[in-house]
């Protein structure tokens, strides 16, 4: 296995995470037995960090990470989780969530410690009920170690987040299909060049850039004289990057982490020669060509006066169209451009002023477009979203219910 080093503190972390939101199930729960198994079989194998939040698995993935760490695994790890902001209501659910992590957790402090999916208004309404003076106070009190965020927003948003406070390390999405979406690799630029650490989630697109994949790019992988797998090919392309620090994979295969382990141990930053980068862009350009709409996430169109997103839900419209057996497409978009988890900014927000058409390098027709990003994904959500964030709702004044009758502490 091989570390890299988080600049502002020297702590070295395995280059492979695991991600806790994909933990292996039966009959619809995790397979709390075999997760544990998988969880420790990486930690053996010398992965050191591991990410979970309390919307994984509906709560139980905390749960479950604290399970697997008992025994004297904790020692050898550095846990994350994160702050889901739509909980917070006041300053005071800040402490009561952190607290209830701990418990959760079997921990007296998290070692890396986010502001879940932030966006810019989210970001705002943390930052006026004073979440940086909370992770100050959590930090002197040694429940937490290090202070991040993870984000799925804009680029300007992104650097504006970056710039507002010391942060030890941030998190984003980032593939070879992504570099220009979120905060893309100008953003993994941008912090690193602040000596953030960065962790990478979503290198293969949820999977689907691991396979199957489309018969032209599988063409093109076969081609290569190194045989590599999908999975490979992009895990690589992301390492190949100095300024990531951790790419989390959501593994809950045995054959998969066995392999993830085995390229981590010999995936040095610009290792990959001037052909596998040439082939990975033949990749890329294939998927360009077969997306439903050839929006290179480049920006121009933005900001948009009423509030669309407009790269970030054209990515996932083409995701939800080029990868058909995917069925999450649509429960990302809800989540973050309908409000649940993240900033409102959905294609049906648009009123067709046409300042976005005259601004795209690519010429497309995006007021059109964003009819058609409406019929396709917004079905349903305005419906879902709300019961959905009814659903948080309760389980937020669950768990205070609880704590209440815990004196303080949650089980």
């Amino acid at each position: 296995m091989l570390y890299r080093t988080i600049p502002k503190t020297g702590d070295r972390l395995s280059i492979l995470g695991f991600g806790c939101m994909r933990l292996p199930e039966k009959s619809g729960k995790i397979d709390e037995e075999r997760a544990i198994r998988q969880i420790r079989h990486a930690i053996d194998s010398g992965v050191n960090y591991f990410d979970t939040a309390p919307a994984y698995h509906f709560g139980k993935s905390e749960q479950i990470l604290g399970r697997a760490l008992l025994d004297g695994y904790r020692e050898k790890v550095r846990i994350a989780t994160k702050l889901p902001h739509w909980e917070v209501r006041t300053a005071s659910d800040m402490d009561r969530i952190l607290s209830r992590q701990l418990v959760t957790l079997q921990t007296d402090h998290i070692d890396y410690y986010l502001l879940h999916s932030l966006g810019k208004e989210s970001w705002e309404k943390l930052a006026k009920l004073g979440v940086l003076e909370f992770l100050d106070h959590a930090k002197r009190e040694g429940k937490i170690v290090n202070a991040g965020f993870s984000f799925h927003g804009t680029l300007a948003a992104f650097k504006e987040i970056v710039d507002a406070y010391d942060w030890q390390f941030c998190q984003i999405q980032y593939n070879f299909l992504d570099e220009n979406n979120q905060a893309g690799t100008e953003g993994l630029r941008y912090a690193a060049g602040k000596n953030l650490a960065v962790i990478i989630m979503e290198p293969l697109r949820g999977g689907n850039l691991a396979g199957p994949v489309p018969d032209e790019v599988q063409k093109i992988w076969d081609e290569a004289p190194e045989k590599r797998s999908a999975a490979e090919w992009g895990l690589l392309w992301v390492w190949d990057h100095p300024e990531v620090t951790v790419v989390l994979s959501g593994m809950n295969d045995e054959a998969h982490i066995d392999d993830n382990i085995r390229v981590a141990g010999s995936a040095l930053p610009q290792s990959l020669t001037p052909d596998d980068l040439a082939r990975i862009g033949r990749v890329k350009e294939t998927y360009r060509r077969l997306m439903k709409v050839g929006c290179t996430g480049c920006g121009y169109c933005m900001p948009c006066p009423f509030g669309v997103d407009i790269p970030g839900c054209f990515s996932l419209y083409n995701a939800h169209h080029l990868f058909p057996k995917d069925r999450s497409a649509k429960f990302h978009y809800f989540g973050r451009h309908g409000g649940l988890i993240g900033d409102v900014s959905y294609a049906g927000l648009c009123r067709q002023c046409g300042k976005c058409a005259k601004a795209c390098p690519q010429h497309l027709p995006i007021p059109q477009l964003m009819k058609d990003v409406k019929s396709d994904m917004e079905g349903g959500m305005l419906l879902v979203v709300p019961v959905l964030k009814g659903g948080l709702w309760c389980m937020n004044k669950a768990a205070k219910v609880r704590a209440l009758f815990s004196g303080g502490e949650v089980p």
